[in-house]
């Protein structure tokens, strides 16, 4: 663990949780659990005790400097790295990888999402100080999380045989990564109990993630090295400047993970732990319901009056909401715009962003 580095990417703009999460202001910055701490936040609490404060890394957007220092209040000047814009989870993370290299040729990263909630925190401990023994015998390693039900919402890794390590007991070779599946395919894959989650978690030295993405992506390779050696210099402002827009936009998931598990580089350490990527106004429903039935989940200063009403309410504005019989329902209710959908609806919130865009309102976006 003296290797280890905890990487949080905090970017994404969660359109699908519009409008309470916007460009200027996405969903990691906010409290969607109820916690009274931004899913960010609970994020760092997570992974302080893996690493110390000192040992986290943020990669965010120049946009959220400022909110990401206020809620990160421990956070190193020289551990927040910005990213002049979005370009995916492989130039955020290779970027820090390659600074990280700088500063110790051997060090071991771990990437994890500032935007997912996780109801275990001595569990997921357990898995990652696992997935952090095993990165250090060379291998690129994933946490996979052992599903509840056959989700089309979600990417699956299929395990194969149990590596032969006394020090990871979990510790499982990885066959494959496998898209997002029908339902029908979903619940074959869960029925067979050899297929995990995968909820995009990466534990690898940093030299290895960069040398397979030096293989798959050689230019993107190239452009990260060239920033990666410019930080902190007098050249980084005008390196950024010019390299940055060029960058490929790619998830790691496809430059290295995928890959790298077809050369025989990813393990996986399934765990057992409660973990929601909170995609949706539907997962923060069930989420915040804990599986009552008819139950009004309510987030934010809010006067509501439900009558025979329930699904979820999320209010920015303070003011009286009356709900009269309604099954399912969500509402959210800020400064500018109101979103009323049911939760069967709840992933065509990102059409309606797209046609919002398209349509010249991205004032409110």
């Amino acid at each position: 663990m003296a290797r280890f580095y905890s990487v949080i990417p905090a970017g994404g703009i969660g359109s699908r949780l519009w409008p309470l999460s916007r460009a200027s202001a996405p969903k990691f910055l906010h409290d969607l659990t109820g916690s009274g701490q931004t899913l960010l936040q609970d994020t760092w609490d997570r992974l302080e005790p893996l690493s110390g404060s000192d040992r986290i890394v943020v990669v965010t957007g120049v946009a959220h400097k400022t909110a990401v220092v206020e809620q990160c209040a421990d956070l190193s000047k020289s551990n927040l790295f910005l990213e002049p814009s979005p370009k995916d989870s492989t130039a955020a993370i290779a970027l820090a990888a390659a600074i990280l290299m700088k500063r110790e040729p051997d060090v071991i990263i771990g990437s994890f999402a500032a935007d997912h909630v996780i109801t275990d925190n001595k569990e997921f401990s357990d898995s990652v100080k696992e997935a952090v023994a095993v990165a250090a015998t060379g291998k690129i390693v994933t946490i996979g999380i052992e599903p509840t039900e056959p989700s089309v919402g979600f990417g699956y890794i299929k395990a194969g045989e149990k590596m032969d390590l006394d020090f990871a007991k979990h510790a499982r070779h990885v066959d494959k990564f496998v898209e997002k599946p029908d339902i029908e395919r979903a619940r074959k894959y869960v029925n067979s109990g050899k297929y995990l989650w995968n909820a995009g978690m990466f534990i690898a030295p940093a030299a290895l993630l960069l040398q397979v993405l030096s293989e798959t992506e050689p230019e993107l390779h190239g452009k990260i090295t060239e920033l990666a050696a410019a930080w902190g210099t007098a050249a980084e402002h005008q390196a950024f400047e010019i390299i940055w827009p060029s960058l490929k936009k790619i998830a790691i998931d496809y430059s290295v993970a995928e890959p790298a598990a077809a050369q025989g580089l990813v393990a996986v350490v399934p765990a057992k732990f409660g973990w929601h990527d909170v995609g949706d106004f539907a997962a923060i429903a069930e989420l915040q319901s804990g599986g009552k039935r008819n139950h009004l989940a309510v987030l934010g200063e809010v006067q509501v009056l439900a009558d025979k009403s329930n699904g979820i309410l999320i209010s920015e504005t303070g003011r009286l909401v009356a709900l009269i019989g309604l099954e399912d329902v969500i509402v959210v209710d800020t400064a500018d715009a109101l979103l009323v959908t049911t939760k069967a609806h709840a992933q065509r919130v990102k059409n309606l962003v797209d046609s919002l865009k398209s349509t010249g309102h991205s004032d409110v976006l």
